[in-house]
Formats: C-alpha cells, sequence, structure tokens
C-alpha cells in the first residue's frame, strides 16, 4: 500500500489517507454573523466526496473580534454549532474526518474580503478596533490597541470555550492557528512581541500565550481528540521567528498535549522574500520534525499524488495537507488512489466514472 493511503490513527481518531484537506478562508458567511450555510456544506462536502482523508475547516473566529473579515465563520455561539453540526454530518457520511481551524486574527482582524476592497474596515464602516501584542499596524492596516496583560486569560478562555462547542459541532480534530501573522503569531515573533510583561521577551514568555492555549485546551476536550498546531516556520527575516524557535515551541506544545504540527511559512510582515515552488515548504516541516521529534504535516503547492508519495516516504512527514490543488479539483483523493493503483471505494453515485483499471 502507499504511504498516501495508508490510514493514521491519532489518539482515538482513525483517518483512512493521509491526503488532507487544508483549512482555507471562504469569506462566505453573507449575514456575517458567523454562520456557516449551503456554500460551506457544498465546498467541503465535495472534498469529502472526492476522496480527502480529513477536511480541515477554515480559520474560525473564537469570538467576533478574532475573525479575518465579517465574512468569516466563528465558533462562539450555539447557531454556529448547529450549522456546523450540519456539515460535519455530511461529511461523516463520505467517510472522511473532519477538523477545524480556531483562530483570532489580532491586528489582522477587521479587513475586507476580495469582493469589497482591500485593507481595514474601520469601526464606522462596520469593522471593529483590532488589538493584538503590540499597537504597531500591520502594514496597510489600521493600528491595533495592545492586549492589557489581564485580558490575555480572557482570550484563551475563549478558546476553550471554541474548543468545546466545535466537539459539540462533530469536529473530530482540532487545529490552533497560530500561524500566517495572526494573533498567536504576533505573540510569539519577537518582530511583533516587545512586550514587558510575563507575555514578552524570552521566548518561553513569548510563547506563553499559546502554551496556555494549548493546556487549556487539551484538559477541556479530553483525551481522545487529537490537538494540532499551525505554525509558520519562519518570517523570513534575520531578528525574527524561526525554525528553531518553533521546533522549540512545539516540543513544550507536545508535552501539554499537542499531537502534531502543520508547518507553513510567513504571514508577519511584508517586503520579505518567500520562495515559491512545488513543495516550497516542505523541509520546513522536516526541520521541525527531525528538531522536536514531533509528528508533522507538510505544505506549499503540493499537487499530484506522485509528489505527495514522495514527501511521505522521506519518512519525516505524517501528513500532506493540500489547499489550492484541492480547489482545482475536488475529487483530488480519487485520483490520487487512481495514479498510485489503489483500489478504494467510491461513492456509490460516482462509480461509473472510475478509471479503468489497466
Amino acid at each position: 500500500m502507499s504511504k498516501l493511503f495508508t490510514p493514521i490513527k491519532i489518539r482515538n481518531l482513525e483517518v483512512k489517507n493521509r491526503l488532507w484537506v487544508s483549512p482555507m478562508c471562504m469569506y462566505s458567511c453573507e449575514n456575517q454573523d458567523g454562520v456557516v450555510g449551503d456554500f460551506h456544506l457544498v465546498h467541503l462536502g465535495a472534498r469529502a466526496l472526492g476522496g480527502a482523508g480529513l477536511v480541515m475547516a477554515e480559520a474560525s473566529g473564537v469570538n467576533p473580534e478574532g475573525r479575518i473579515t465579517p465574512w468569516c465563520p466563528g465558533l462562539w455561539n450555539h447557531e454556529q454549532v448547529e450549522a456546523w453540526r450540519r456539515v460535519n454530518d455530511f461529511i461523516h457520511q463520505q467517510g472522511s474526518a473532519t477538523a477545524i481551524q480556531l483562530a483570532h486574527a489580532g491586528r489582522k482582524a477587521s479587513t475586507h474580503r476580495m469582493q469589497s476592497g482591500s485593507g481595514s474596515i474601520s469601526p464606522s464602516e462596520g469593522g471593529w478596533q483590532t488589538y493584538s501584542s503590540t499597537a504597531e499596524a500591520f502594514p496597510g492596516y489600521l493600528a491595533p490597541r495592545m492586549l492589557e496583560t489581564d485580558e490575555i486569560p480572557g482570550l484563551v478562555t475563549d478558546f476553550k470555550e471554541a474548543a468545546l462547542r466545535a466537539v459539540e459541532a462533530g469536529f473530530d480534530a482540532l487545529e490552533i492557528h497560530a500561524a500566517h501573522g495572526y494573533l498567536l503569531h504576533q505573540f510569539l515573533s519577537p518582530i511583533s512581541n516587545k512586550r514587558s510583561d510575563q507575555y514578552g521577551g524570552s521566548l518561553e514568555n513569548r510563547a506563553r500565550f499559546l502554551l496556555d492555549i494549548v493546556d487549556e485546551v487539551r484538559s477541556a476536550i479530553g483525551s481522545g481528540v487529537p490537538l494540532l498546531v499551525r505554525f509558520s516556520a519562519t518570517d523570513y527575516v534575520e531578528g525574527g521567528w524561526d525554525p528553531e524557535q518553533t521546533s522549540q515551541v512545539a516540543r513544550w506544545a507536545a508535552e501539554l498535549g499537542a499531537d502534531l504540527f502543520d508547518i507553513s511559512s510567513g504571514g508577519l510582515i511584508t517586503g520579505v522574500k518567500i520562495p515559491s515552488g512545488p513543495g516550497y515548504q516542505v523541509p520546513l516541516a522536516q526541520t521541525v520534525h527531525e528538531r522536536s521529534g514531533s509528528s508533522v504535516g507538510a505544505v506549499g503547492q503540493i499537487t499530484n499524488a506522485a509528489q505527495a508519495e514522495a514527501i511521505l516516504e522521506s519518512g519525516e512527514v505524517d501528513v500532506v495537507l493540500v489547499g489550492r490543488e484541492f480547489l482545482r479539483d475536488p475529487f483530488l483523493g480519487l485520483r490520487a488512489a487512481h495514479e498510485l493503483g489503489e483500489g478504494i471505494d467510491w461513492p456509490i453515485q460516482y462509480e461509473r466514472g472510475k478509471w479503468p483499471t489497466a
């Protein structure tokens, strides 16, 4: 059997293959209430029909101010739980597992989506005052206010309560979003965190917010639910966040109950040169695995079965998470199985479309 179609078990969850849908923002909660609807049912459900082992839903705000845009989903109330349950039920009927990315955008919140413009939406226009580790703005955005020390434990509670709602909604696994320049990354990186309290300065202090969240979420959801963390492994600038710091914080997070680290890069600042090409972020995942000893997922221009299989054959990556190629081809999982000669089950309604066997 190929590595790509070898099941993987994490805690109590067994996932049928290692080709997972990466969380991708859709900005499609049209009522701006964080409640997903038919679009998310069809969008995410199609990838389950198409053979993905796990379908991860996009960054979802743990509170209203945590959304990237007013059109992003959330998990701060019961209506959102019920809406997500409908999506999860369908995906489970197709034999795929589900996960959700719990997120807070920090100083990169309250922005326009593609259809409405660019940059920040001010409070007078229907947006909100953002907050962060710093009072310094992300380039091109309105300035946040710097969080007071005594506000941070309340945000830890927001993540914990969103995690409990995610489990109630039927998600099989959870991912804490600490990447791409959003709130937790803003605390982790010395570029955006120059605080003088217990959340700034040393690596231990800059990681405290994230580690408190991992600890609280693990305690709340129990021992059976897989818990992932997404990191940007580098800021691509000297003196910024880097793979060594990522690996150390991954070790600490694993001690507190995190199971797998989803390794991306960048997003904290602009004006840096980011290398691009097939699998360009895979070496970062391999480095974090080597230095932390933890399970990792690789992302970044993974577009075909042979490439995904080779990444897993390295023995340093446990799963691959695919974004854009799943947008181009919702049935990538079925196609990948055919290309690797795997005789997986198809949805019975689609069986007449199977590629002929050799």
